[in-house]
């Protein structure tokens, strides 16, 4: 497995996380309509928003995670088991720290 290219991987995926979580953080702090039906419209859109923003957020955190074990040495290693984790996993899932006995 390039190292390189995982980390260069997870880094554009990060990119393109904090860049939407901007946006997201922008839309919510947007000032609420004073028409109490157009509110409660934008209300539920900023709900989907919040989840939204907190779901990538988490990525965003595994992504940091997964960096930090490509500096220390130790990416591609289950951090439960300690065996290693399959390539195609990583490749479907670079920021993932379980193999797939121990994701199960």
């Amino acid at each position: 497995m390039n190292l390189d290219t995982q980390k260069t991987a997870l880094l554009e995926r990060r990119k393109e996380l904090t860049a939407h979580l901007d946006v997201v953080e922008h839309a919510l702090d947007e000032t609420p309509s004073k028409d109490w039906e157009d509110r409660a419209s934008e209300r539920q859109g900023d709900e989907v928003l919040e989840a939204l923003g907190l779901t990538e957020l988490a990525e965003v955190r595994r992504i940091d995670a997964a960096l930090a074990r490509i500096e220390a040495g130790t990416y591609g290693i289950c951090t439960i088991c300690g065996d290693p984790i399959a390539e195609a996993r990583l490749e479907f899932l670079p920021d993932t720290p379980f193999c797939t006995a121990c994701a199960d």
